[in-house]
């Protein structure tokens, strides 16, 4: 995996966030495939000359198709920290999404009963709670439309697995190229037309406001999507 500097988007000395790119992995899995994780952690360890290991990890994951603003720990004060803000819901994370039917409304509050199916990683919705169960909510706002798709930002509510995709497929709505959730296509790169497009939050040590934004993969749609201005 080739990491070049022009994909870090903040860094300072407890954090580090990156663009992700869509077929990225952010930690090892099953597949034994390189790590956005360990390729940060080697890019650190030789840019900075370190000797020993270099301590980073997750702080949030998002999914193998989706493209974005990831951010890591690069001590373990930064990662128990940032941490409690996810516990307390004090990190704002918007997604852009593009998707081929309208919405049946332009701008909507989602909730949603969510059961993870692990073998076939996959998340099941319902209207009603259920037994194994999470609550999942979501906002969504109408922001403008091509030709043939319509272009949405999503505030995260909570984070639930695959939250985002499951949800919009359930009211109809299913992401250009998610095949898993219902689109009849995949895209030419294997990835799916969701962006992590921005994460915010007080830096826990600082007390500085930290607004992170990144720039979507290079693609019609996405160009379209950021003629927007938002």
């Amino acid at each position: 995996m080739d990491f070049t500097p022009d994909r870090i988007l903040f860094e300072d000395n407890h954090y580090i966030a990156v663009n992700k790119l869509c077929g990225d992995i952010v930690q090892a899995d099953k597949t034994g495939d390189l790590s956005l994780l360990e390729t940060v952690k080697q890019f650190i360890k030789v840019r900075d000359g370190k000797p020993g290991n270099v301590f980073l990890e997750v702080t949030h994951r998002i999914d193998r198709p989706v493209s974005g603003v990831i951010v890591f720990a690069k001590t373990s004060k930064g990662l128990s920290r940032m941490n409690h803000l996810f516990q307390e819901s004090q990190v704002q994370k918007r997604y852009w999404a593009v998707v081929r039917s309208k919405p049946p409304k332009d701008t909507d509050l989602l909730e949603h009963y969510l059961v993870r199916d692990s073998k076939s990683n996959k998340s099941f919705v319902y209207n009603h709670e259920v037994n194994g169960s999470k609550v999942a909510r979501l906002r969504y706002n109408l922001v403008g439309k091509s030709e043939k798709y319509y272009f949405l930002e999503i505030e995260l509510i909570t984070g639930r697995h695959h939250q985002i995709r499951c949800q919009l497929a359930k009211i109809g709505c299913p992401i250009k190229g998610d095949l898993k959730y219902g689109f009849p296509r995949s895209n030419p790169d294997g990835g799916i037309h969701l962006h992590s497009r921005l994460f915010s939050f007080t830096h826990p040590i600082s007390g500085e406001q930290v607004v992170i934004t990144a720039p979507p993969p290079k693609d019609v749609l996405w160009d379209e999507f950021m003629l927007l201005g938002i």
